[in-house]
């Protein structure tokens, strides 16, 4: 698996989103847009699941969608910042509240193959271990589920990274994997007949600011260990501010984000420790 340029700092990123939970729906407008283009590909899908987990679930919009969606099954959020799966419970029904699930999604507190489908948005990029989150996704899902998810590409927030390299050449944006990287790391995971594709989605600000601003609402700023520590020199900030507006068009400065969509198969039949297992549900089926 190729390393990125940085580590996450996985508690400065929990207490981040914490942080971010009141008012991440205001600024979430990317995540919530790819979250239901994500959805709407349900409906290509023939797949009556039992239990859907989802996995990076922030507040609960796609838990919710998902519970719509799928009347019958069980649907559980989870999400390493607790203060997310609050709001994410509020959201449901009276009827129908999700079931939450405070875990980080490298290390799944979940029976093997318990899980029909897991929905993931915007959430692997948090991982910093993408080959072993990818194995606890298999491990969890039965026979025949399925995987999807979004991240994000290496040219998201371009243009801010861009930025910051002539002002100081220092760590500010977080790196992203390759879309053949991910792919490749479904096939060493063993997923079935898995499927990468990218998208490239804009926003527009009318200045850095605004960007910067939706970034922390969101939780998303940079939480890497290289990532600059302490206050950042009004200086480097304004230089910073310069070099971003070469970037301006039609009086609007852009924020571009490469948008990778993925979704693979668990196996019918899948080898563990050097044993093939077959489920009883396949036995007599099989040529």
């Amino acid at each position: 698996m190729p390393d990125r340029d940085h580590t996450i700092d996985k508690e400065q990123a929990r207490r981040a989103f914490s942080r971010a939970a009141e008012h991440y729906d205001e600024a979430a407008v990317m995540q919530c847009e790819i979250g239901q283009r994500m959805i709407d590909r349900l409906d290509l899908v023939k797949l009556q699941p039992e239990v859907i987990l989802d996995v990076g679930a922030g507040t609960g919009v796609a838990t919710a969608e998902l519970a719509k969606r799928y009347r019958k099954a069980r649907v559980v959020a989870l999400d390493f910042a607790y203060p997310m799966l609050q709001h994410a419970r509020k959201r449901g029904s009276w009827l129908r509240k999700p079931a939450c699930l405070c875990a980080d999604l490298d290390h799944l507190p979940l029976a093997d193959q318990s899980v029909d489908l897991i929905y993931s948005n915007a959430a692997i990029q948090w991982s910093n271990d993408l080959d072993h989150s990818f194995k606890e996704f298999l491990r969890v899902l039965k026979p025949g589920g399925l995987l999807m998810f979004t991240t994000f590409g290496p040219d998201t927030l371009k243009e801010l990274r861009s930025a910051w390299n002539q002002a100081d050449g220092g760590s500010h944006v977080s790196t992203f994997l390759d879309m053949h990287d991910v792919g490749d790391a479904l096939m060493r995971a063993r997923f079935a007949d898995p499927v990468v594709d990218v998208d490239r989605l804009t926003l527009t600000y009318d200045d850095v600011g605004g960007l910067m601003k939706d970034l922390k609402v969101i939780g998303a700023h940079n939480v890497t260990t290289e990532r600059q520590r302490g206050m950042t020199g009004k200086g480097r900030l304004q230089v910073m501010v310069r070099a971003y507006e070469q970037f301006r068009t039609d009086g609007r400065l852009p924020a571009s984000y490469e948008v990778v969509y993925g979704h693979a198969w668990a196996p019918e039949q899948r080898e563990q420790d050097g044993v093939t297992t077959v489920p009883v549900s396949q036995i007599g089926r099989m040529r």
